[in-house]
């Protein structure tokens, strides 16, 4: 039975912090997501934390697992991500690979393997919903599946499904209000 991963960005912050409209966006993709997750996950950042809260609360669905940290989701190397982000020409792996391959695919592995023990740690037919960052998000995806990824904006992602191998797909970026 498939398992599935809702990966996101957090939303819009200030440092480690989300801004009111960062609230406000974050409880506004809760209120639009499909739910039934078994674990929700953060990196460990306040904002990825606290974006991981409001989605929850905007969702208004308990999560069984409850929240989670896993710090293998969170680059030890952010300022050489910085630094590559303003040497390439793009936002993309891609264009980040072109600048240090070497660096890429070695934080793809890393990131990689955490996303699969997430995918590790949900029963058959489990959902997770994980907030992270961007480029480390698609990096992971990356590592995990060997798919590239457009860079998500904040609050966008990716549904990862692991079934006889892995699909990757965008999720909508507009807010999709469910029925009541």
């Amino acid at each position: 039975m498939a398992k599935t991963v809702e990966l996101r960005r957090h939303t819009e912050n200030d440092g480690d912090v989300l801004t009111p409209g960062g609230v406000r966006a974050a409880w506004e993709i809760g209120r639009g997501l499909a739910g039934g997750y078994q674990l929700a996950v953060s990196t460990g950042a306040q904002r990825a934390t606290q974006a991981v809260a409001c989605m929850l609360a905007g969702l208004g669905e308990s999560v069984p697992g409850g929240v989670v940290v896993e710090l293998g989701l969170r680059s030890d190397a952010e300022d050489r991500w910085r630094t590559l982000a303003g040497e390439a020409s793009g936002s993309g792996l891609a264009s980040f690979r072109e600048v240090d391959a070497d660096f890429v695919d070695e934080e793809a592995r890393s990131l990689g393997a955490a996303l699969e023990r997430i995918f590790d740690s949900l029963e058959d037919g489990g959902r997770a919903l994980v907030v992270g960052h961007s480029p480390t998000n698609e990096a992971a995806v990356l590592g995990l599946t060997g798919l590239v990824v457009e860079p998500m904006g904040k609050g966008e992602g990716v549904l990862v499904v692991a079934d006889a191998g892995f699909s990757v797909e965008p999720l909508p970026s507009q807010v999709h209000h469910r029925r009541s």
